[in-house]
Parts: C-alpha cells; sequence; structure tokens
C-alpha cells in the first residue's frame, strides 16, 4: 500500500559479491633459484546486510531505489598478499520489517530490535592461492582456487507498524482526532469518512516521564478481511501491537454488533489476534449524561473492560492512558519505550 510518503510494500533485488581469485604466482628474485609458490589468497565478496534504523517508519526511501549490489572481492597476488574483501552493502529499514523470498514466499527473517543486522545474501569466499597446496611431494604447485559465485534474487519487505496501542474502529470513530489529543502526532481529520488513508504513529506521554507509542490503523468495514474498503490494507500492522483499543463512538446504533463485526474481522484475518489484550473506549461521549452512560452501560459487550471518553471535550483521558499503562505493564509482550 502506497499512499503519500507511507510505504509498507516493497519489491527489491540483491547481488551479493563474487569471491576473488587465488594466485597461482611462484616467486621469483635474484639469487633466489627456486623461491616456490607464494600467491595470495582471493578476498571476499561483499555482503548484502539488512539492518534496523529505529528513524524510520515507512519503506518509501526503498520506493526509487530497486537493486542492490555489493563489491566483488579483490584477486590475490604475489608475496601471499591477500586481495581486499568487498565493500558490503547496507539495506536499512524500519523496525516490523519482514522479508520474503519473493519466489517462494518464504519469510527468511524479520528485523523488531534495534541495532539488528541480519544478512540477505553473503558474498562468496576467495579462493585460495597456491601457497596453500604446496607439500613435500607437490612442491611447486601452479594452480589456485577460483572465488567462490555471488548470490542474487528478488525479496518482498514487508512492514507491520510496531506499537504499544492499535486502535481500532469504523471509519469516524474518532481515532485519528484521539490520537492528535493524546499525541503530537498531526494526523488528516474530516468529517467524512476514510479520512485516514495510512497508518498514524504517536508517542503518548506518561507520569514521570515514561511513554508508550499508539498507533491510528485505517477504519475497518465490515468485509475487510475480504478486501473490501481500506482497513484489509491495513490488518497486519494490528498483529504487532501489544494492546487492541476499540473505538465505538457514543451515538453508534448498536455498541456491541460494532464491537462484534470489528472483532469479528480480526479473527478473520488472523484468530491470534483475539488472543491480544483488548479495551474498549466509547468516543464522543461528552454528549451524554451520567443516566444515558448507565443506560448505555446496559448495552455494552461482555468480557471486556469499558470507558466513556471525549477527545474534543479532553473526558476520561488520564483514566484511558492510566488503564492503557497498566494493561502493558501486565503484558509480558509490551514495547515499553521509558
Amino acid at each position: 500500500m502506497v499512499e503519500g510518503n507511507f510505504v509498507d510494500y516493497i519489491k527489491i533485488h540483491a547481488n551479493s559479491g563474487k569471491g576473488g581469485r587465488g594466485s597461482a604466482h611462484l616467486h621469483r628474485e635474484k639469487y633466489v633459484a627456486k623461491g616456490g609458490p607464494d600467491g595470495g589468497d582471493g578476498g571476499r565478496g561483499g555482503h548484502v546486510i539488512v539492518r534496523a534504523d529505529k528513524n524510520l517508519w515507512t519503506l518509501y526511501h526503498l520506493k526509487f531505489k530497486k537493486h542492490f549490489k555489493a563489491e566483488h572481492g579483490g584477486d590475490g597476488s604475489a608475496s601471499r598478499s591477500t586481495g581486499k574483501d568487498g565493500e558490503d552493502v547496507y539495506i536499512d529499514v524500519p523496525l516490523g520489517t519482514i522479508i520474503r523470498n519473493a519466489e517462494t514466499q518464504e519469510i527468511l527473517f524479520e528485523i523488531t530490535t534495534e541495532n539488528t543486522e541480519q544478512i540477505l545474501l553473503e558474498g562468496g569466499m576467495g579462493g585460495l592461492g597456491n601457497w596453500n597446496f604446496r607439500s613435500s611431494t607437490n612442491q611447486t604447485p601452479r594452480y589456485a582456487q577460483p572465488g567462490i559465485d555471488a548470490q542474487d534474487g528478488w525479496f518482498q519487505l514487508e512492514l507491520k507498524i510496531l506499537a504499544d496501542v492499535g486502535l481500532v474502529g469504523f471509519p469516524n470513530a474518532g481515532k485519528s482526532t484521539l490520537l492528535s489529543v493524546l499525541t503530537a502526532a498531526k494526523p488528516k481529520i474530516a468529517d467524512y469518512a476514510f479520512t485516514t488513508l495510512k497508518p498514524n504513529l504517536g508517542i503518548v506521554e506518561y507520569r514521570d516521564f515514561q511513554t508508550f507509542v499508539m498507533a491510528d490503523i485505517p477504519g475497518i468495514i465490515e468485509g475487510a478481511a475480504e478486501g473490501k474498503g481500506l482497513g484489509h490494507r491495513f490488518l497486519r500492522h494490528i498483529e504487532r501491537n501489544s494492546i487492541l483499543l476499540f473505538l465505538i463512538p457514543a451515538d453508534s446504533d448498536d455498541i456491541k454488533k460494532e464491537y462484534q463485526i470489528l472483532l469479528n474481522e480480526l479473527e478473520q484475518h488472523n484468530p491470534e489476534l483475539l488472543d491480544k489484550s483488548r479495551l474498549l473506549a466509547i468516543s464522543k461521549s461528552d454528549m451524554l449524561d451520567e443516566e444515558l452512560k448507565n443506560e448505555l452501560k446496559k448495552e455494552l459487550p461482555e468480557g471486556i473492560d469499558a470507558l466513556f471518553i471525549s477527545s474534543v471535550a479532553q473526558q476520561g483521558l488520564t483514566e484511558l492512558k492510566d488503564k492503557l499503562w497498566k494493561m502493558l505493564n501486565e503484558d509480558d509482550n509490551s514495547t515499553l519505550h521509558s
């Protein structure tokens, strides 16, 4: 999906470097009648390495660079001199990136932690020079090894956003507004459906300078798991979230029904999503008085904690952050940032 400068899927071609040839040189020097073999080894070809960059959050920087080629190793030479190793090539990606073989669709590895480096394609080994093949019965070997060939291939890079809390809801549930109030993020907000066309990330500041990351996932509609609307393109981003915060507006016709539809779409996409911690926030609650809230509580879905909030009126937001922070600290798989 590409929208603006947000890219979460890209296909690239990579070539590692070929190993350098070993040298079959024989030592020649004045006054040295039989210098013997002194050919050095070839240098290693350069690797293609995928490297985590915590400052990236999209694959946009790879949109216009599809080919990566490492340097070949240098050939060995006289006096047992080893050839120069080929220079490695690095592909920087954001945390949460999955790397697949484009032909087989096999997942090769995932980049989920800072300072991670994974070799995508290994450079070829350098060939051995004739110095390595000398023996008592073969004192003048006139052969050396060629370098190992380079590797190449097409690969798919897919991004699943890493966030502590993922906002789940229908279009116009108030997700972008909540994110803009709780964080410094500036998502595009308007009063029509599908305003949000790309995920937005924001850092929520909590007490004692502690923080956690919240992601606004574009609105899901019924049938999203089958490809309807925009939400199906972003359902995979929810897989990385520690907590799913369901947002349903107070003026919804049937809160319980909307919650079940959202839950059903997540289950159809990936049943494991139902194992994540969940919290329900009833947005736009500034239009409700206590009597209406008590009536609504009777209609809320069972088995999930619920809070009444209003992003515009700044109501219930402190309680919401307290609850999310408590849930995150109870979750061993959280990706807290403090």
